[in-house]
């Protein structure tokens, strides 16, 4: 588990918090966070460990939270006002300290997700809210889901260097292993038309296709040294698309020979989390490092960015298009902002992302239900997943 890089202020029941909360996450998260009252700590705590059954410990927990680290407006995020309304909707997942993330959405309405800390695989039924959980191999630290053309749900090992498949009739796990040993760490996948599964190896600096009718897995090395490939789509060309979170880069592959062609972006200190593409072709991406939203248009070679509200260090993630804008979170500032971003104007609105009663948590990726009425997020710091709709006939309130 991650240590305390992090050294929490002196007082009374420091190791204790050192004790129960570096057992999940390094103690810095704690300090990068907002602050809280008393009463908003208990509910945090409660999204990632239960400690109901012990109220001496956790009347110690809390007090020495409360006391070192009150509401502030430590980086504060820059949010901005617009003509539209959106509603947030939240399920909390069951298993506590999972890191609940990447939901999808299947045919029959189901919303899919992977619990990464605790190798689970969740179900959720949107419209009763009932939740159901499955456990993957023990290691495989799943990093990402998607729903396979046959029904079937596909999830990237990002730990056991493997592929997995689950049958959600018979709960039957299948895993591809990859061929490489250098291979060791699938993180994010996409179906292209004929379903074949594409996915990104960010610290082995590869990208994959797994032919789910044979099981055969190849690899393709990025051009580019230390380019840590990572966010992935596919173009309604058949293009593959890969974000780099290591360099100042996109990188084209292309689906018959697996060559690989960087796009160099003009601006060092770029480094590009996801991406998604619109109805034109045209590529937007987040700009991690410098904080900002970039376009790439690869018809003309031509490439814009705009500063994002929050500012350089506002650390956008998340992206996706939808209701005819683009949508991405800024996750380096407290609270995690939902950014809503209009082409044809040029301007921003955005929102806090709840978890629960207070703001917490980060937002790792994000899709659109299939019928695009929705987006569907999550929080991964409190184990939330959530679902987005806009009404664009009532003012932001």
């Amino acid at each position: 588990m991650p240590g305390t890089a992090f050294a929490l202020p002196e007082g009374d029941g420091k190791q204790l918090v050192e004790g129960v909360c570096s057992s999940c996450h390094r103690t810095s998260l704690i300090e990068r966070s907002s602050g809280y009252t008393r009463e908003d700590w208990r509910f945090l705590a409660s999204t990632m460990v239960d400690l109901s059954n012990n109220p001496e410990t956790e009347d110690v927990v809390l007090d020495y939270l409360a006391a070192n680290f009150p509401p502030g407006d430590k980086r504060a995020a820059t949010p901005v006002a617009g003509p539209l309304a959106i509603k947030f909707e939240e399920w909390q997942v069951p298993t506590l300290g999972q890191r609940s993330r990447d939901p999808v959405e299947a045919p029959d309405g189901s919303i899919w997700w992977v619990g990464q800390w605790r190798d689970i695989l969740g179900r959720l039924d949107p419209s009763t809210g009932k939740m159901d959980e499955f456990r993957l191999p023990k290691g495989a630290k799943p990093h990402s889901v998607n729903i396979g053309p046959d029904g079937s749900v596909w999830y990237t090992g990002n730990r056991n260097a493997t592929i997995g498949r689950f049958d959600p009739a018979t709960e039957q796990i299948t895993e591809f292993p990859m061929p490489d040993e250098a291979a060791r760490d699938p993180h994010t996948a996409e179906f292209d038309a004929d379903g074949m599964l594409w996915f990104s190896l960010q610290g082995s600096n590869m990208i994959g296709r797994l032919d789910t009718a044979s099981g055969d897995v190849r690899l393709a090395a990025s051009p580019r040294e230390g380019s840590r490939p990572y966010g992935v789509k596919v173009a309604a060309d058949g293009t593959i698309w890969v974000a780099c979170n290591g360099a100042n880069c996109l990188l084209r592959v292309d689906p018959e020979t697996m060559e690989v062609t960087e796009i160099t972006l003009p601006v060092e200190g770029t480094k590009v989390r996801r991406l998604d593409i619109d109805e034109d072709g045209v590529i937007w991406w987040v700009n991690s490092g410098l904080g900002r939203l970039g376009r790439y248009d690869p018809e003309t070679g031509t490439i814009s960015e705009w500063p994002s509200p929050s500012g350089p260090g506002s650390h956008p993630y998340a992206i996706a298009i939808f209701d005819g804008a683009v949508w991405y979170n800024e996750s380096g500032v407290r609270p995690d902002m939902l950014v809503r971003f209009e082409p044809a104007s040029e301007t921003f609105q955005s929102w806090p992302i709840p978890s629960g009663p207070i703001h917490a948590g980060i937002l790792r990726h994000m899709r659109t239900t299939l019928d695009g009425k929705a987006l569907l997020i999550h929080q991964s710091g409190t184990n939330h997943i959530g679902r987005v709709t806009v009404d664009g006939n009532r003012a932001n309130r």
